[in-house]
């Protein structure tokens, strides 16, 4: 006699199709036995209509004001999750939390936090303490009466520990799926980029703070060397009249979002992967992205900033470099060093190899699966 699927619910203030951790989770649920139902949101993509389905994509508009932004978004939020009882729910953010929780205890389900941010100090609310404040006061409401919460990596765990004086946490990594079969995508031959010059790619949401402002003021140094920057994001323009006032442009190219199951293929076809975070708040102080781990799973070596978890995973699995990314001359000669010494770089390319056996979702959900199924 088959058993009887359990109900899971997820929901999300992003789109889901373009969350990498969002789109595996949900994978993972429908393979084990969970009928999933995600509830995410899109205010950014461009031409971008509404898409109802198991999985919901519901489109929202900031452009004109931004009390009505979030008034559509609870209501379409609380409408859904009336329709939807579940035996575990995800808030994959602070921001459906509350709402998430409050439907979790009518429908008397468990609810998972993924803390996947240190909220209350995001790079973009470093100026906005009344904003900060208010993020903490909800945080702190909610965060204590969840079942779990999942982080992603043992400093975000120990710094909420700290913070709200819990212990109910579960490191969840943002790792990608296992692939040892990646097809490249042939960056040279699409962007009409030299045979012989080198690709260094960045991959993710663009914003302040995430280095790609100071990959690009270093590329006069660097020449026969092309910037590839896969992503959207609410700061794509500035990025681009910048680069377009440089006298290298034509060195720099921006592909725009490519769809999660497409993006390692245009990783792959790159040579570094680039992470250099800014120390600019405590949020990206801990970061240890996605991004980092797709570049290994591709078989990029790296070039990150020296934050202390990325660092980790670099000198743990040797499969680049960690820098200072205020040092210009730091990230020029360490880039150097890594496409020119062959031995180097061909040992980097190993190690990432090997690393991904390690470093992917499946393994890393094991923890997770365990604990849904008790």
């Amino acid at each position: 006699m088959p058993v009887e699927s359990k109900r899971a619910v997820i929901t999300f203030l992003g789109n889901a199709y373009h969350d990498s951790r969002v789109v595996n989770l949900i994978e993972s649920l429908n393979q084990n036995n969970f009928d999933a139902v995600t509830i995410s949101f899109d205010w950014k993509s461009e031409k971008f209509n509404t898409q109802i389905g198991q999985t919901s994509v519901y489109k929202l508009d900031k452009s004109k004001s931004s009390l009505f932004f979030y008034l559509k978004f609870l209501y379409l939020l609380t409408r859904d999750l009336i329709r939807h009882r579940a035996d575990v729910y995800f808030a994959e953010d602070i921001y459906t939390l509350p709402i998430t929780y409050f439907f979790s205890k009518i429908y008397k389900g468990r609810i998972f936090y993924n803390s996947r941010e240190i909220y209350a100090h995001l790079a973009g609310l470093r100026n906005k303490n009344y904003t900060q404040s208010i993020i903490s006061k909800i945080e702190s409401k909610f965060i204590k009466k969840v079942d779990l919460v999942l982080v992603t990596g043992e400093m975000d765990a120990q710094y909420l520990r700290e913070a709200y004086e819990i212990n109910n946490f579960l490191v969840l990594r943002n790792l990608p799926k296992y692939q040892n079969d990646i097809a490249a995508v042939n960056l040279r031959e699409k962007l009409n980029i030299p045979v012989n010059s080198k690709i260094l790619l960045y991959q993710g949401v663009l914003l302040e703070g995430r280095g790609l402002l100071k990959v690009i003021e270093v590329l006069d140094s660097l020449q026969d060397l092309h910037f590839v920057i896969v992503g959207d994001g609410e700061f794509k323009e500035k990025f681009i009249a910048v680069a377009n006032s440089t006298n290298y442009a034509d060195r720099i190219h921006f592909i725009g979002a490519v769809n999660h199951f497409e993006l390692l293929n245009y990783t792959a076809g790159a040579d570094i992967g680039i992470a250099l975070i800014e120390n600019v708040s405590i949020s990206y102080y801990y970061a240890l992205p996605n991004k980092l781990f797709e570049y290994i799973m591709a078989g990029l070596p790296v070039l990150v900033s020296n934050l202390p978890q990325m660092k980790k995973i670099v000198d743990k699995y040797n499969v680049g470099k960690a820098v200072d990314p205020e040092n210009r001359m730091d990230i020029v000669d360490s880039i150097k060093e890594i496409l020119t010494d062959s031995n180097k770089l061909d040992n980097y390319i190993l190690n990432c190899s090997n690393a991904a056996k390690e470093l992917n979702w499946e393994k890393e959900f094991q923890k997770l699966k365990v604990i849904i199924n008790e």
